[in-house]
């Protein structure tokens, strides 16, 4: 399946996009979310956050590598798993993929074999200074659907 790609001119039609996508996700959604520093992937989350009814104030987990928000209509997992690459301890993931929230795992290659098969993929390319490209690409029905779903909405479209 090709993916579906979403070309942003701003860090708010980023965080728009996210807060539509948000929209349409259901408990057990996991994201794997890549990008280079400076990409976006923060911005990206902030518009999960928002879309999910998030009120707290969303920052990347690097230093505690989980962060959960659950003052939404969901809860918001944020998963910073870069300083795990040397680890093959296992932390409990698998309570957060298959729990009662969305969960955004940044730096996902580190923990591959500890991902669910079924998920989506989020990478955020740097086009320049304002525009990103973000390329989505669903693993399993459920995304599929999702995705589809997303694009039906004139507003997605360039």
């Amino acid at each position: 399946m090709e993916p579906f790609v979403f070309n942003s001119h701003s860090a708010d039609e980023t965080m728009d996009f996210a807060m539509k996508l948000a929209k349409k996700l259901r408990p057990g959604s996991v994201i794997t979310l890549e990008g280079d520093l400076g990409a976006g992937k923060t911005t990206f989350t902030k518009g999960l956050a928002l879309g999910l009814g998030v009120k707290r104030t969303v920052n990347s987990p690097t230093f505690t590598i989980i962060k959960e928000y659950t003052d939404g209509v969901m809860p918001l997992y944020h998963m910073d798993v870069y300083r795990l690459e040397e680890s093959d301890e296992d932390l409990g993931f698998d309570e957060y993929f298959h729990g009662d929230g969305v969960t955004v795992v940044e730096w996902a290659q580190f923990i591959r074999e500890q991902l669910p098969p079924e998920l989506l993929q989020i990478s955020i390319k740097y086009e320049n200074e304002q525009e990103r490209k973000i390329v989505l690409e669903p693993n399993g029905i459920q995304y599929v659907e999702i995705c589809e779903e997303l694009w039906k909405d004139e507003s997605i479209s360039d």
